[in-house]
């Protein structure tokens, strides 16, 4: 309770204080202009965020608050993830210090699925706070819930239609078998590995991400099928469907995965290939407006921006590290960031958010979640590390 009483003290401190007034008060230079409004719009959406995080009545029930509301499960995560790059990006000790109170109230654990990649992604929060504080007793619950899998490891068939006999969860989701799980778990795996130095985590992440995108990775589009209930599936319009939010997972997930794969793993070309092969696809299928459709080959209708988010990050990661040709991919993100931006209300809240969901959904101004802000922050801390605009 002492623990859930200085979280929310600390989260309305947080709001108190607002955007990052010393960043957008820099002074003259170009390119520190640049970073600094870049870093101001996204403490206006990180500070809407942590202030709204002891109530989420502005969500639906029918919205699946009640995933919102789990603060180990992967709608938070992907929050506090992106969180978590936004600190390093702004360097504002305010928002390390949200997180590792958020840890510390949750003891750094997991919720009752001891084998669902949407359960393994807060994992990546407490790996994050363990090397930021030189602290590897916040990896014991994460070492622990990895160790078991490796001494266990599940064959299931990766087919989504599977299920107990009794009913339940699709037997497949022991396993990666959708593409969400490829933001959710891998990078926590690799990361860990990287952390701890043990090459098992990392061993094992690499053999399921494959074996997923072997399954769900369709090699003339260069696009992921969410499950693989969607591989035979077509729109009314006769085209195959490709989510668009899914696809966003999977692909920041690959940039998450080569943030911290050593640069000399066997596999690590085979990663970059895919990066470069999905982000030039990626960039043919941007609306007119910035933001992506929230399925993929149909016409663009309304914003969207948890997808648009997840492509304006990768494409950024990729620019800033020198996989993607900035001359080619600078553009789009351009375009995604001003999109991105031109969603958030004056309060600081993010709109355009596509619900909880497996599949393109409607969506409306109102509609925000919080993995649309982690997407957000995501995209944010990148693109505050791209070089002004005319200049490589």
């Amino acid at each position: 309770m002492m623990l859930r009483r200085l979280l929310g003290t600390l989260l309305a401190t947080v709001a108190v204080m607002g955007p990052l007034g010393a960043c957008a008060a820099t002074p003259a230079k170009p390119a520190a202009t640049a970073q600094a409004s870049v870093l101001t719009e996204a403490a206006r959406v990180a500070d809407w965020q942590l202030s709204h995080m002891d109530n989420f009545n502005y969500i639906p029930t029918s919205q699946f608050r009640h995933d919102t509301e789990a603060p180990r499960d992967w709608v938070q995560a992907a929050f506090y993830i992106g969180l978590t790059a936004f600190a390093d990006a702004s360097k504002q000790p305010k928002y390390a210090d949200a997180i590792i109170a958020h840890g510390q109230a949750e003891g750094w654990g997991f919720d009752h699925r001891p084998r669902h990649g949407d359960a393994d992604a807060t994992g990546a929060v407490w790996v994050w706070a363990a090397a930021r504080s030189h602290d590897p007793a916040k990896l014991a619950p994460v070492r622990a819930r990895f160790d078991a899998v490796l001494a266990d490891p599940s064959t299931v068939d990766l087919g989504f239609e599977a299920k107990p006999p009794e009913g339940g969860q699709p037997y497949c989701q022991a396993r990666w078998c959708w593409s969400d799980a490829l933001f959710m778990a891998p990078p926590v795996w690799v990361a860990l590995s990287k952390e701890t130095r043990d090459p098992r985590y990392l061993a094992h992440a690499d053999s399921e991400f494959w074996a997923a995108t072997d399954l769900l990775y369709d090699k003339d589009e260069h696009l992921y099928f969410r499950d693989s209930r969607f591989i035979a599936q077509r729109s009314p319009a006769g085209q195959k469907i490709f989510w668009g939010r899914g696809n966003g997972w999977a692909y920041a997930g690959v940039a998450r995965i080569l943030q911290d794969l050593p640069k000399d793993h066997p596999s690590r070309p085979r990663y970059e290939a895919l990066f470069k092969q999905m982000s030039a696809r990626i960039i043919t299928l941007q609306g007119e407006q910035g933001y992506w459709p929230v399925s993929l080959l149909e016409p663009q209708k309304t914003p969207e921006t948890s997808g648009t988010g997840f492509f304006v990050y990768g494409l950024a990661w990729g620019v800033n590290h020198g996989l993607l040709p900035a001359a080619q991919y600078r553009p789009a993100v351009d375009r995604g960031w001003k999109a991105l931006t031109a969603a958030i209300e004056p309060d600081g809240k993010l709109g355009w958010v596509q619900r909880v969901g497996a599949a393109p959904d409607t969506v409306g101004p109102d509609d925000t979640q919080l993995y649309g802000v982690g997407a957000f922050l995501l995209a944010a801390s990148e693109v505050s590390r791209l070089p002004p605009a005319g200049k490589r």
